[in-house]
């Protein structure tokens, strides 16, 4: 039996001192992009700025020829080839980042979406209308050359045009799109948003799941599960059950992947359960970060870094990566190579499943598949059975991720922890109102410019100070599902907070970014692996998305955010917690 590339490639991490006597498969087969010399010599030689940079370019000719040339290069020099002999072979044999792709305007873009009509104040309208103007700018189209040739590149093709977050990131990503589709239905961009989920759906055909991102070395790690969300707010928006009939199997076979790959039976008093968590158990640096992760690896016994790198994959198949939250447990929380993501059970995660299950349900009852509508409800039923069980805690209000080798919860801020009122993953209305007091025992809402990612400052992008779209997203809306006045006030107030800080930033800098600081008055945020990226996709779909939903109510100004609530007395008013009254 001939031995596999990817089985050399260990082979050699081993000699190199990079590999374990466990060792795991590599993130794809590509001896250019995911593993192997190549990848070795290139990223560790540093050639670039961003790790991502070399494995997003393109090759010029056939994969086969470029390694033939690079075994040649290595011959010559002994493994050891000078770094401008590198240069000179990349210049030879690769194009540069992005010429893959074309500009794209979406042809269902026009001026002037109902939506803005809704926005009162002037400043606030005119602004959304050039955040509706920024689809442009960030619409793609994978050139034909991809589908002739794609063991040329590491982008994965795609049929349809599609909007890209923005910055270094020039391809799709999953859970980024359900924001992005949200704003551009509301820019009355469907057909748009229907190429972007039959993209979607044609990776679960190919793969089984949805990569993280469309390009080969993402291809064993997903991210948060979000595509039945997306295909409701498509369906809801244009009524096309057609689409629907014809792609609700490959809706399914995705949730089986989470079921099958990432399921985990967590035992309490006597009783199992079962929940999901992120797991991505193959090995190597990850590629897009491949000396940070090699680097980060040295300082750890040789047995225990395929371990490391599959936690660290494992952290960005959360879409938080990184975090304290995954740190935490771990011999040194303030280090990221404590990194333990696959040894927590994650709120969120498990929230946007039961969320999935409950819309499954619906879909095949719509469709008059009854058998398959109750699988999927009694599925909802026994996860919210054990969310209750394991990740809630009545006392503090809120749900907590759950630490499997410590068995208990980790009962750290993070916005996640309110993911089950956004999802609809919850029996009792009476919750949202305890997330509200479990906002203010936290201090969360003494924030003026948003609500941190989390109440630990570790330089780790997904912690304090920095404030996420998607995650204000998940909170607002979780409290607005509460019947009481005062707790429908609260959200709107984050939702100005969020508006706000947004909207100043914008006016100083004419950008959108994807995270922001909030501790210094609101400005772009940072931390991480890599400088702050303007754009930017998620963050205009989150705002476009508040200025739908409060958009009569909402201030550019800082006079009078606080000082007309049309739908509260004033003696309510009085009663709002100091932080969110005008200073």
């Amino acid at each position: 039996m001939p031995v596999r590339t990817w089985e050399l490639s260990l082979l050699l991490l081993l000699e190199l001192g990079l590999g374990s006597q466990e060792a795991l498969p590599p993130p794809c087969e590509s001896q250019i992009y995911c593993h192997g010399e190549l990848l070795h010599q290139v990223q560790m030689a540093k050639l670039y700025q961003d790790d991502k940079q070399f494995v997003d370019m393109p090759l010029c000719s056939a994969p086969d020829q470029v390694m033939q040339r690079f075994n040649e290069l290595v011959s010559t020099h002994n493994h050891s080839i000078p770094q401008q002999q590198l240069q000179l072979f990349l210049k030879e044999h690769f194009q540069a980042v992005g010429q893959e792709l074309e500009s794209w305007t979406p042809e269902d873009w026009k001026d002037s979406p109902r939506f803005l009509q809704k926005i009162l104040d002037p400043k606030l309208r005119a602004w959304a209308g050039q955040l509706h103007q920024l689809w442009k700018k960030l619409g793609k189209k994978v050139k034909p050359e991809v589908l002739l040739h794609p063991e040329q590149f590491s982008l994965i093709y795609s049929q349809h045009p599609f909007i890209v977050p923005g910055g270094r990131f020039l391809e799709f990503y999953y859970w980024d799109s359900y924001w992005v589709m949200e704003g551009l239905l509301l820019s009355e961009m469907s057909e748009t948003v229907k190429g972007m989920l039959q993209n979607f759906l044609d990776l679960v055909q190919t793969y089984g799941h949805v990569p993280n991102g469309a390009r080969v070395y993402y291809l064993q790690r997903s991210q948060p599960p979000l595509l039945t969300l997306m295909m409701n707010r498509y369906v809801t928006h244009t009524n096309d059950t057609a689409f629907l009939r014809d792609n609700i199997g490959t809706l399914a076979l995705e949730l089986d992947f989470w079921a099958k790959n990432r399921n985990i039976s967590v035992s309490l008093r006597g009783k199992s359960y079962i929940l999901n968590r992120y797991h991505v158990p193959y090995g190597g640096p990850r590629p897009e970060s491949y000396s940070k992760d090699a680097e980060l690896a040295d300082i750890l016994p040789e047995g225990d870094r395929e371990t490391l790198w599959a936690e660290l994959k494992a952290g960005a198949e959360s879409g938080w990566d990184f975090s304290s939250r995954w740190l935490i447990g771990g011999p040194n929380p303030d280090l990221l190579s404590s990194i333990r993501t696959s040894k927590l059970v994650p709120v969120d995660l498990n929230a946007f499943l039961c969320q999935a299950e409950d819309l499954m349900s619906n879909f095949y009852t719509s469709l008059g598949n009854d058998s398959q509508a109750m699988k999927y409800r009694n599925l909802r039923e026994q996860r919210l059975a054990a969310m209750r069980a394991i990740l809630w805690d009545e006392e503090k209000g809120a749900w907590f991720d759950y630490d499997l080798e410590n068995g208990k919860k980790n009962q750290e801020f993070y916005p996640s922890n309110l993911a089950p009122l956004w999802a609809d993953c919850f029996s009792d209305l009476g919750v949202v109102d305890k997330a509200l007091k479990y906002l203010e025992d936290s201090q969360i809402l003494t924030y003026q410019h948003g609500i941190p990612t989390s109440l630990r400052k570790t330089a780790q992008q997904w912690d304090f100070p920095n404030a996420w779209a998607p995650l204000q997203d998940l909170v607002i809306r979780g409290l607005a599902k509460s019947p009481s006045s005062r707790t429908q006030e609260v959200a709107f107030q984050l939702a100005q907070n969020w508006i706000r800080t947004n909207f100043d930033v914008y006016s100083q800098k004419s950008a959108m970014y994807e995270k922001y600081d909030i501790s210094n008055g609101g400005q772009p945020g940072g931390g991480g692996e890599y400088e702050v990226q303007e754009g930017f996709g998620w963050t205009n779909g989150v705002v476009l998305m508040l200025l739908d939903r409060y958009g009569d109510r909402l201030s550019s100004g800082t006079q009078t955010a606080f000082l007309e609530p049309h739908y509260l007395a004033a003696t309510l008013l009085l009663s709002l917690p100091l932080s969110l009254l005008p200073q």
